[in-house]
């Protein structure tokens, strides 16, 4: 199961007609958010005679155990339950979700004491948060002590789902947690403008990634402001542990946050020690960390960037009479799960992590924090030191960095941003595709696996793309994504139960579901053709089976489904203009993201405090205005560490020559590129050139000037092409061959169709690459 919610049909079919509409309030006016003041940190709460700060109180000492909040936290919820939005920036195990889950519970007790009585209930409170298993945690957390708490995810059953649609419409629940994905589904948005009391709150967890400028941007998050909108919801509370002064500014300009009701508190902990060490290569790190380790007992969480990573450091420990495992997403969830619990309960000292662990942990006795290599931003620096010493105990954070370290990060940040062909050719195509007349309006159906494939496009930066069609120009509208094949398993009792069932969905699926081999193949769309069934009425029939345990149903082939908003641009003028703005939207987002690793290196090689330079990096200070905090490795040396210089190698041409004599592709110079620094993407994969002898094969030399080689050797393909016999054969953007498994004959063929690339090779290689450029 993936860790993010999908949203799916779970209110397809719900009819809106006779029910209560939510409490209407008109929007409140921005103020001008562009310069948020600093808020000094506060001790303690100030002291205050208010009846809902008291409820408030009454609240946090019965219901959570608590005899007083902690920094701004009462601050915070008051403003929240005197109808504000409010920003919350506080660290990692600051208590962020007590400012939501106070103000929900404290609704209702606030209509009894202001004798407001609200139609059908008291409303509640919709919780946004990126994680399935923090939803989890914390409504099973809510229950025990008694609050109506629900998580609406992807993982419910039917009657699961049944029964909390009921309980929000009876006014039973109080607080409901789901994904931003679930945004999406316009039927639970239409639900949500119906809920009996009103929806009195959105908190949106995690809300620095409703910003592009963020350390970890969703596209979706985009749409959460929006649908605060259309559900008419009576005031927001965003919280997020990591959000600079821009990322602020962001947050306060989609949510109407007034400068008044931004809430921080600094990230300074007094009790972690923040330590760094230079090195020369990565293999001079592992005696340092061994002898950290030795030298620091206690739960260790050592932090690396790749999944392969995570297991040679885990064995490397081992050998070295460590008890440490490994943790990374690639393993299976019960495996995770376990790992989690023993490293809870302190059975495993050291866990060897990529950032898949970490998030919701609340280990109170973390004692150290080890950043293997350098992390991407300040941001997951700063979580990730936020877990270490809870319990107010010291606690010590070491971070090794040697040059090699941004090579890694260089490989993400560069392999999202795809060449400008690539993206003019995908919005070529899908602008001009054939729309679906539905009762949802005029609505195209596509594949993002399909088109990350054909035009290389990551999945994340695809994700972007769209949103922002849908968010800054207003093509188009994301809705409920469809399934396109469904599969099931007869758990014995199909045939029998099946054969009986006398609806009209159970009927078609007994008639038009055929068997091959184990497994019965229904398609979804000719049974609603044939049957005139609605599709939520099919799916929902196959979800009883399902839980019932009369079969075992798998959905897969994903089809993403837009809404057309207006006319789309189709001219060629005119997806030239839009393919421009775009594309440099992507370059702006390519390089914040390689200047964010910049940033980390700054922070521990500048000559500066370390805590004190992080607290500046979120618009803060330490506190009562000290310039150190004493303890660091900067405050204790007094000396700036420097990183020892990696010179760039001059343009390897022999290599270049190896890379365009293995591929044929000629039509974009940035693939080639990323072939030659070794950068994933799905037309590598497409290729089978991850693991050819030239991948990576100039991973030391700078990408800029890789790129510019690459092109110059593309212009002489295209001018050759464009002069010789063949030039009307024009590739297409998105495909291309290896030439190097299949030989010289093969190439040849390839050079046939694409303007002989042999030639191009020979023509640049007799230039010794000189970048002169087409007619040289």
């Amino acid at each position: 199961m993936d860790d993010y919610d999908s949203g799916d049909d779970l209110l397809a079919d719900v009819q809106f007609d006779g029910l209560t509409g939510a409490v209407k309030r008109s929007a409140e006016d921005a103020e001008d958010n562009s310069h948020l003041s600093k808020r000094p940190k506060v001790d303690g709460p100030a002291e205050s005679n208010s009846t809902q700060v008291e409820t408030a109180r009454s609240i946090l000492r019965q219901k959570f155990g608590y005899d007083g909040f902690r920094h701004e936290q009462e601050k915070a919820i008051e403003a929240v339950l005197q109808g504000n939005n409010t920003l919350v920036v506080f660290p990692t195990g600051a208590g962020k979700s007590l400012c939501y889950q106070i103000p929900a519970i404290a609704f209702e007790e606030m209509d009894r004491q202001n004798d407001e009585k609200r139609q059908f209930g008291a409303g509640i409170t919709i919780v946004v948060s990126p994680l399935i298993a923090l939803m989890k945690d914390q409504t099973d957390v809510l229950k025990r002590k008694g609050v109506a708490a629900e998580c609406w995810d992807s993982t419910k059953s039917y009657e699961e789902t049944q029964k909390i649609y009921s309980d929000i419409h009876q006014g039973h629940l109080r607080l409901l947690y789901c994904a931003p994905e679930r945004l999406n589904n316009e039927s639970f948005v239409a639900s949500m403008k119906h809920v009996p009391g009103g929806i009195r709150l959105i908190a949106v967890d995690e809300a620095h990634c409703i910003s592009e400028w963020g350390a970890s941007f969703r596209p979706e998050y985009l749409k959460v402001a929006r649908f605060t909108r259309e559900i008419k919801a009576e005031r927001v509370i965003c919280l997020t542990a990591t959000a600079t002064p821009r990322v602020v500014d962001d947050i306060c300009g989609a949510f109407h946050v007034a400068k008044p009701h931004v809430y921080r508190t600094s990230p300074y902990r007094p009790n972690l020690r923040l330590e760094a060490e230079v090195t020369w290569d990565k293999q001079e790190k592992y005696p340092k960390l061994f002898k950290f380790l030795r030298k620091h007992p206690g739960s260790t969480l050592i932090y690396v960037t790749l999944q392969k990573q995570a297991e040679s450091l885990a064995d490397d420990l081992a050998g070295q009479g460590f008890e440490a495992v490994f943790f990374h997403a690639g393993m299976k969830a019960e495996v995770k799960a376990d790992i989690q619990d023993r490293f809870m309960a302190s059975k495993i000292p050291i866990v060897v992590a990529t950032i898949a662990f970490g998030m919701g942990i609340d280990k109170s006795n973390i004692r150290n924090i080890v950043n293997w290599d350098i992390p991407s931003t300040v941001e997951e620096y700063s979580q990730q030191i936020g877990r270490a010493g809870r319990d107010g105990l010291p606690s010590t954070c070491m971070m090794y960095i040697c040059p090699d370290d941004f090579y890694i990060r260089e490989n993400f940040a560069r392999g999202d941003l795809p060449s400008r062909q690539s993206l003019r050719s995908l919005l070529q195509d899908v602008f001009r595709r054939q729309t679906e007349n539905t009762p949802e309006g005029n609505v195209l159906k596509m594949g993002h696996t399909e088109l990350s494939r054909a035009y290389d496009i990551r999945p994340s930066p695809l994700s972007v793309l769209f949103a922002t069609l849908e968010l800054r120009f207003g093509l188009l509208r994301a809705i409920t994504p469809e399934f396109t094949k469904y599969t099931f398993l007869d758990m014995k009792t199909y045939q029998p139960i099946a054969s009986k069932d006398k609806s009209r969905e159970g009927k078609a699926i007994y008639a038009h579901a055929t068997k091959a081999q184990k497994l019965y193949h229904l398609d979804i769309k000719e049974t609603m053709r044939q049957t005139g069934l609605l599709r939520s009425y099919i799916i929902n029939k196959l979800n009883e089976w399902h839980n019932r345990g009369v079969i075992e149903v798998t959905a897969s082939g994903v089809q993403n489904r837009y809404r057309i908003l207006k006319e789309l641009p189709t001219e060629d003028v005119e997806l030239d203009e839009l393919t421009d703005k775009l594309y440099s939207d992507m370059q702006d987002r390519e390089r914040d993201a390689l200047a964010r690793t910049h940033q980390v290196s700054n922070l521990i090689t500048g000559s500066k405090c370390f805590a004190l330079a992080l607290a500046e990096h979120f618009g803060m200070g330490l506190p009562d205005g000290k310039s150190q905090c004493g303890h660091c490795t900067f405050c204790i040396t007094r000396k700036a560490l420097a990183l020892p210089p990696k010179e760039k190698p001059p343009v390897n041409h022999s290599g270049i020559s190896a890379i365009l004599d293995a591929c044929d592709v000629r039509d974009d110079p940035r693939f080639l590129a990323r072939v030659a620094f070794g950068i994933r993407s799905p037309r590598v994969t497409q290729l089978k050139l991850g693991n050819h002898a030239v991948f990576g094969s100039l991973e030391d030399h700078d990408f800029d000037s890789l790129l510019k080689e690459f092109t110059e050797a593309c212009e002489s393909a295209k001018y050759e092409s464009s002069e010789g016999p063949k030039a009307s054969a024009a590739p297409s953007t998105h495909t291309g061959k290896t030439g190097s498994s299949r030989g010289s004959s093969s190439r040849g063929r390839g050079s046939a169709r694409r303007g002989n690339p042999s030639s191009s090779l020979a023509s640049y290689v007799s230039r010794g690459g000189t970048g002169r450029g087409r007619g040289s």
